[in-house]
């Protein structure tokens, strides 16, 4: 049986995703408070309950796994250092594997050499994700401009 990736949660179970919508809830409760969001929480188990102070920054990340796994969606986490595997990196770029390959050989996407196996630090790939989501969001101005300069309604 493999290993768990200890970064990523499948798809919870309905129990879990009302768990995790009732939680969310509680945290948005509290943000609408004259403080705002408070930075110690009561984390509770089996055999614990203790509070555990929280940097603003994770209670942010918190509730956006909260959501996702409210609506029954698996969620990963994946440090920005972290080197990925190719087969990791175009997962996430949800593509295959050879045009991965060929965005790295292209210079597209920094990578390195870990003996013969190529690793792919996750900044670079979001970098790389994000310069292509800008430029679809330019030519698709470009073609909305075109569009209404010509009267096609849009």
């Amino acid at each position: 049986m493999p290993t768990p990736n200890p970064y990523r949660q499948m798809p919870p179970t309905p129990d879990v995703a009302e768990h995790a919508h009732q939680a969310l809830q509680q945290l948005e409760r509290q943000a609408d408070t004259p403080e705002g969001y408070q930075q110690s929480y009561l984390i509770s188990g089996d055999s614990f309950h203790e509070p555990i102070d929280l940097p603003l920054a994770a209670v942010v990340i918190l509730k956006e796994i909260l959501k996702s796994m409210a609506y029954g969606y698996g969620v990963s986490l994946i440090p920005e250092k972290a080197e990925l595997t190719t087969v990791q990196a175009a997962d996430i770029l949800n593509v295959s594997r050879p045009y991965l390959i060929k965005l790295l050989e292209d210079g597209k996407i920094p990578y390195r050499m870990v003996g013969t196996h190529r690793r792919v630090l996750m900044e670079d790939l979001m970098a790389y994700k994000e310069g292509r989501k800008a430029e679809q969001e330019k030519a698709l101005n470009t073609l909305v401009e075109e569009a209404q300069k010509l009267g096609l309604g849009y």
